[in-house]
């Protein structure tokens, strides 16, 4: 069985409204939007720009307080269309 290395975030800040930049584990980085999470269920509470700004890097992806979270994977995939990631190899 072969395995996929996943780069998990190292880094994360926040940059205004809901951007923010992500540094992963393999050194490449990007911004991305994250509106699109902001609403429902768990992602209530990140309507309110003061709560959203709490995130923080939780051992391999963003988190937030709520125990609301982000997969890294969808992290990495966002950055990539999102087509700003540097440190390309």
């Amino acid at each position: 069985m072969s395995s996929i290395y996943m780069p998990r975030v190292i880094n994360a800040y926040y940059l205004h409204e809901y951007l923010i930049h992500i540094v992963f584990s393999n050194g490449k980085e990007g911004t991305i939007d994250l509106m699109p999470f902001v609403g429902e269920g768990i992602f209530e509470p990140l309507r309110n720009q003061t709560y959203f700004k709490k995130l923080f890097v939780d051992g391999w992806t963003i988190s937030w307080p709520n125990g609301a979270d982000i997969a890294p994977e969808t992290l990495y995939e966002l950055a990539e269309k999102a087509a700003n990631m540097v440190n390309e190899e």
